[in-house]
């Protein structure tokens, strides 16, 4: 997945434009580009494996949102594995065109695409709430724990609502909101995974 950044651009290793591969579902294989830019650090698909493999019972029927959403991996898996309806956020132009014109290849109803600063979207209330949520914000920004809190102060979550970080520290030193309960974490390299239930 991954997201806006006000940090410097770094060289695109892929020369301008990465590659996603939609894991399973309905477009299992499937391959799509996306743009290169500050900050995005897609998450890698044997992590999304992982993830999906947590989050297989609850997927199906889900209202999903990608709060930063960059390449749209998870967005775009999760709308593969059934998902009745998801909202993307980002605040990129180029991210956000790709996604638009990935759900308009697919022929996907059930996908939306918003051009946003997401911690000013989530400061509104929200108006209808999801049942599972993707934040891999840029690191060293200070966006994970407000947003966190936005989402759980402003009505967008649902009662047992689902919510996956991707974090540069380790999920206990987060200070994430106290009704949230850790069910799975996984560090690799300097990224630390981490899926919460709302209680």
């Amino acid at each position: 997945m991954s997201k806006r950044s006000t940090a410097p651009a770094k060289a695109g290793v892929h020369g301008g434009t990465g590659q996603l591969r939609i894991i399973a579902g309905q477009w299992r294989s499937r391959r799509f580009s996306f743009p290169d830019g500050p900050g995005l650090r897609p998450t890698p698909d044997r992590v999304r494996e992982t993830l999906f493999n947590w989050l297989a019972p609850y997927v199906e029927g889900a209202k999903v949102l990608d709060c930063f959403a960059g390449s749209g991996a998870l967005f775009l898996e999760a709308l593969s594995r059934g998902a009745e309806q998801a909202l993307a956020l980002d605040l990129n132009p180029q991210s956000v065109a790709a996604l638009r014109g990935h759900l308009s290849l697919l022929n996907c109803h059930a996908g939306q695409v918003q051009q946003v600063d997401t911690l000013a979207h989530l400061q509104q209330p929200a108006s209808s709430a999801f049942d599972l949520v993707f934040l891999d914000p840029p690191f060293h920004q200070d966006l994970l724990a407000p947003a966190c809190t936005l989402l759980e102060s402003h009505g967008w979550l649902t009662e047992r609502a689902w919510i996956y970080c991707e974090s540069e520290t380790a999920p206990s030193t987060l200070g994430l909101p106290g009704n949230w309960r850790l069910h799975r974490e996984k560090h690799t390299g300097q990224v630390h995974y981490s899926l919460w239930q709302r209680g």
